[in-house]
């Protein structure tokens, strides 16, 4: 509307058209404050004479614009985003002011001289920005000043912060009308400045213009980024401080929301990272396993080589594991740091196994850092981490070597304790288990015990002989209810008062009744038992052997005969320790040369594939084809039968027991 305005007076057809675009300039700039400022409508008023263009903006509000926009604000930064339109006013008008009314308003108004170029000789002006070769200088083209100001929307697409800050620098060039403009940024990662941008003459090389030194603005940059503007003045440059202030304040917006994101990438790749390093940590119970795993984890990520010394029995600081980046340097780091680290290194371990928590730096034989690695309040050894390829350690890389140090130890100690449990529960697996099975003339005995676990846990499957005398033997296959300590204190109990009670001359249904009273008596119904008992008897002066068998809640065993047949001997009874009364049935088998006893527990028959399970019938298949051959051999058939069925992962213990007659068939 001005425009239209302006023609219509002539002013823009009597050469004067930069006074034209100097005057819409302002007054937009009018508009703008009473717009963000007032809030109301406003009227703009044009005068145009012979003299001077004179325009008033008129608008609506309560209170003085002036005092407001008078307040002290911080020249840089992200708060100066307002002020500048009378700024512009007060350098550019031949005249300005303000009247307020008292009903509430206020009136801001401007001269232009005509025929008289816009000042730029006000004290405000910095002299650098001056055209040397000229009395005066003229205001930057608007529609340049436009298009600086909307990069984006003027480049149609999202563009990188490089490419921004590249445009932003040659806009800013064309509108300063300057021989050369720089940015450099510091992102205080040690890397030192670098040049992020560049258009034109570097202002760091020797300035054309005598007496004109080049201009730099200081990125308006948050902690640790820092970084500057340069700008080389030209021949009739344009007098806009404001304008390249605000430029600088553009390009370190754009600087620090890259840095932020980069910086919000690298914490999700770390997390990523440390969340990897302590799955991979955890997969582990085995000590020397993930002690192995800390350095691969470390290198190169974090440094150039790592090694794990953990404290030996005596409390000194021994070489666990240790890696490098490059594989043919590992000789030599094993040399440098086994047995006895460098001295420097040596102090410095010293201090972090007397409990110091602060990283300890070291030069010898890289330069590095160590961490203690601590469990439970108690140091456990060291991580010692050499520098990354061509730079220190930064504060950042001391963060992540220490998170990874702590999940390192909790790992570590982890294994121990798991370490010592399974160490603790196969001992004691193996002590319900006999050491080794009688042999005698006439009979063959064989046994095999597949716990479900790896160890860590006592198993509630057992087996046992007892020698009796020369020509009797004791045979028991049991599976006492549950697993861990408990189950093997009820199974070294069963097996014990079994034991006992038999030698006394006991018979087998009266010493599982006996049995069934001490169980009754522990007042523990969950902890019941099922047996398969057998007492064995080689006639004097007879071939074979004589069989007693009690079962008390047990599967039947399986009777092989020399020939190739098999089926399920015995009677089914009541399993011990879980009422008062038993129904106990002795029967009585005779096996020939050859004929085979196999007792075993009922992880066999409920071995599982899907929804079917192994069964009797299949237990007797597998047994048919080892008829006949030595009692070892007939367990390994079953077992490979058993494991054939199903290739998922055992959910009970197995116990066999064998009893051969000796001979041939």
């Amino acid at each position: 509307m001005l425009r239209r305005a302006m023609a219509e007076a002539g002013l823009a057809d009597s050469g004067e058209e930069d006074l034209a675009d100097t005057v819409l300039l302002l007054a937009s700039e009018l508009c703008d404050n009473a717009t963000l400022h007032a809030g109301t409508e406003f009227e703009v008023d044009l005068s145009i004479t012979e003299d001077e263009v004179r325009v008033a903006v008129t608008d609506h509000g309560a209170g003085p614009l002036e005092l407001y926009l008078s307040q002290p604000r911080p020249r840089f930064g992200r708060a100066a985003t307002h002020g500048r339109g009378l700024m512009l006013v007060a350098q550019l008008a031949t005249s300005w002011g303000t009247r307020h009314d008292r009903d509430g308003g206020h009136r801001t108004w401007f001269t232009m001289a005509r025929g008289d170029a816009p000042r730029a000789d006000t004290p405000e002006t910095p002299a650098l920005l001056a055209d040397v070769s000229e009395p005066l200088v003229e205001w930057p083209d608007t529609d340049q000043v436009r298009q600086l100001l909307h990069v984006p929307a003027a480049l149609g697409v999202r563009v990188d912060m490089p490419t921004l800050v590249t445009e932003l620098a040659r806009r800013l060039r064309e509108v300063l009308r300057a021989d050369g403009i720089t940015v450099e940024v510091d992102h205080g990662d040690g890397s030192g400045t670098s040049v992020l941008a560049q258009d034109g003459a570097d202002p760091a090389e020797p300035v054309a213009l005598p007496g004109v030194p080049a201009m730099e603005i200081a990125l308006p940059l948050t902690s640790p980024l820092r970084g500057a503007l340069r700008i080389l003045p030209g021949a009739g440059a344009a007098v806009a401080p404001e304008i390249a202030e605000l430029t600088a304040q553009r390009i370190a917006l754009a600087v620090e929301m890259d840095w932020l994101r980069s910086a919000d990438l690298r914490r999700r790749a770390w997390m990523a990272y440390l969340a990897d390093a302590s799955e991979l940590f955890g997969q582990s119970m085995d000590v020397e396993l993930v002690v192995a795993l800390v350095p691969q984890v470390v290198v190169p990520r974090l440094g150039q080589w790592c090694a794990v010394y953990l404290l030996d029995e005596a409390g000194q600081p021994a070489l666990a594991a240790l890696t490098h980046a490059a594989d043919d340097r590992i000789p030599d780091l094993r040399a440098a740091l086994d047995p006895r680290p460098p001295a420097d290194l040596s102090r410095q371990l010293d201090d972090i196994l007397r409990g110091s928590p602060a990283p300890a730096w070291f030069s010898d034989p890289t330069d590095g850092i160590a961490l203690g690695l601590t469990a439970r309040a108690r140091p456990i050894g060291a991580l010692v981490v050499g520098r990354p390829a061509q730079r220190a350690h930064t504060p950042e890389d001391v963060a992540l070597v220490g998170d990874i140090a702590r999940r390192a130890s909790l790992a570590i100690d982890n294994a121990r304790n798991t370490a010592a449990h399974i160490a603790t529960s196969q001992a004691l697996q193996q002590a319900l288990l006999p050491r080794a099975l009688p042999t005698a003339p006439g009979v063959d005995f064989a046994a095999e015990y597949l716990p479900v676990t790896t160890g860590s846990d006592v198993g509630g499957d057992f087996y046992d002989v007892l020698d009796i005398d020369a020509t009797h033997w004791l045979a028991s296959v049991g599976d006492v209810c549950g697993k861990g300590a408990r189950a093997a204190a009820r199974t070294g109990m069963v097996r014990d008062v079994l034991r006992v009670l038999v030698r006394e001359g006991r018979s087998l249904t009266r010493a599982v009744e006996l049995l069934n009273d001490v169980m009754m008596d522990a007042g523990d119904p969950s902890q019941f038992c099922t047996l398969a008992v057998a007492l064995i008897s080689r006639p004097a002066g007879a071939p074979g052997l004589t069989v007693e068998l009690v079962l008390a809640g047990h599967p039947q065993p399986v009777l092989v005969r020399a020939n190739g047949t098999a089926e399920l001997v015995g009677e089914y009874g009541t399993a011990a320790g879980l009422t008062t009364e038993l129904r106990l049935t002795a029967t009585r088998h005779l096996l020939f040369a050859g004929d085979t006893l196999l007792a075993y527990t009922d992880g066999v028959t409920e071995r599982r594939a899907g929804r079917e399970q192994f069964g009797s019938d299949r237990l007797l298949a597998a047994a048919r084809t080892a008829a006949g051959q030595p009692a070892p051999q007939l367990i390994a058939a079953v077992r490979s039968a058993v494991e054939t069925f199903s290739h998922s992962p055992r959910s009970d213990d197995i116990a066999l027991l064998a009893i051969r007659a000796a001979g041939t068939a």
